[in-house]
């Protein structure tokens, strides 16, 4: 996708480039208003329009089946920075049912939403709690934010409205190019918040699916990054009828929510000098 026309040597006048000296001067200068003036504008248009067709393909689809990777940065006080990574899976059924798993080095998690309990599972602690929580995907994620500083790994892009979502405080966006991520090939997008730079890659084609997202954090020193790589995707998949119900283990403890630990992608305490 080039926005910049050339004009090559072999298009001059066959008799010399003087005759065209004024129509050659005019159009360079039209190039250079060209370039300086609304490419940028053009970039973000083809980015903001990537994102709007992202997120109608996946707020249309009533059901969703993937598997990820993330990768968490943090910051020790000697300023090195650490990476932590996890795999998981995550099956939804709009417009209020819901099941993600989250595996790391640190943590066995599991969160299952039938559209009125919420129920978090620590297995690597074998304790569980539930929350009354009626109403929709969205506002379970809004409400998990908000009141328990749980997010879901890239529940940005799997809310109905994403697009309203990704795009609120959006100060800067631009096409980058392409790229291929998994043997994907993508469209490569960026983006500036105040407190954050973030770059989607989003597959080209008919199913416009997020299979790589970084967020950047600009306020905290070294810039610490979490990435999210989409990896299996399917709207097709099937569900079986317990697809979203919860049975406890016999040994497990229920606790209050506030009282699960150890269910984080970061160590508590495990490595000196990491902090949360």
């Amino acid at each position: 996708m080039s926005h910049f026309q050339v004009l090559r040597p072999e298009r001059i006048n066959k008799h010399g480039a003087k005759p065209m000296k004024r129509q050659l001067s005019r159009l360079w200068l039209a190039g250079v208003l060209a370039i300086a003036l609304p490419a940028s504008q053009c970039w973000a248009q083809d980015a903001e329009r990537i994102v709007k067709a992202m997120s109608d393909y996946l707020g249309s689809a009533k059901t969703i089946a993937l598997t990820f990777d993330t990768d968490i940065e943090v910051i020790t006080p000697d300023v090195q920075k650490l990476q932590f990574t996890s795999s998981g899976q995550v099956t939804l059924s709009r417009p209020d049912k819901l099941r993600a798993t989250r595996v790391g080095g640190y943590a066995d998690v599991e969160l299952v939403f039938d559209g009125k309990t919420l129920t978090v599972f620590g297995k690597n602690i074998n304790a569980f709690a539930e929350v009354e929580a009626p109403g929709s995907i969205d506002q379970l994620v809004e409400r998990l934010r908000d009141e328990f500083s749980v997010s879901l790994p890239g529940a940005d892009l799997l809310l109905s409205r994403s697009y309203d979502e990704l795009m609120m405080g959006v100060l800067d966006a631009k096409y980058i190019g392409r790229g291929v991520v998994d043997g994907v090939e993508c469209e490569h997008l960026a983006f500036r918040n105040q407190d954050a730079d973030w770059q989607l890659w989003v597959e080209v084609g008919a199913r416009p699916i997020p299979r790589k997202y970084i967020i950047t954090s600009k306020a905290v020193a070294a810039a610490p990054q979490y990435t999210l790589r989409i990896k299996e995707f399917r709207t097709d998949a099937p569900q079986a009828v317990d697809a979203f119900a919860f049975k406890a283990p016999a040994s497990a403890t229920k606790v209050v929510i506030n009282a699960l630990s150890e269910i984080d992608e970061i160590p508590n305490g495990t490595i000196p000098g990491v902090k949360k």
